[in-house]
């Protein structure tokens, strides 16, 4: 893994993501992401259902995707990302890459702000966890 990334994931395409051209339909490729991201905050014990019981809500401010080359049926990839704080916003930088020739297939930017009882605003538990990882 390279030293940017903090994160990785694997994948399989199933057959029902692909649409009639037999490529992987554009809106599989935000589950793919999400799904990472969930993944990857999971492991810090940091549980969305949770979160929003407490009225704390991450949710996206902008996704930007840029497609390199599509993804088939049964093609299995790998999801990385890395994580920078902008401001208020954290920026999930998110890529994906087909496993066997490790050629790119996405390079993402997901910008994630914090609603705290219906108001944008600082996550603490969040701040220190970014702290954490990026002074590793």
């Amino acid at each position: 893994m390279s030293k940017k990334y903090v994160f990785e994931l694997e994948f399989k395409v199933r057959d029902y993501e692909c649409d009639l051209q037999g490529i992987v339909n554009n809106a599989n490729y935000m589950h793919y992401l999400e799904h990472t991201r969930h993944e990857y905050l999971l492991t810090f014990g940091i549980n969305f259902a949770a979160l929003h019981e407490q009225g704390i809500d991450p949710v996206l401010a902008r996704v930007n995707m840029a497609f390199k080359t599509s993804l088939r049926s049964r093609d299995e990839f790998i999801s990385k990302l890395y994580v920078q704080k902008e401001g208020i916003r954290y920026v999930f930088h998110q890529d994906l890459f087909r496993k066997g020739d490790d050629k790119i297939i996405l390079k993402a930017t997901t910008d994630v702000v914090f609603l705290i009882n219906g108001r944008l605003s600082e996550y603490e538990v969040f701040n220190q966890l970014f702290d954490s990882v990026s002074s590793q």
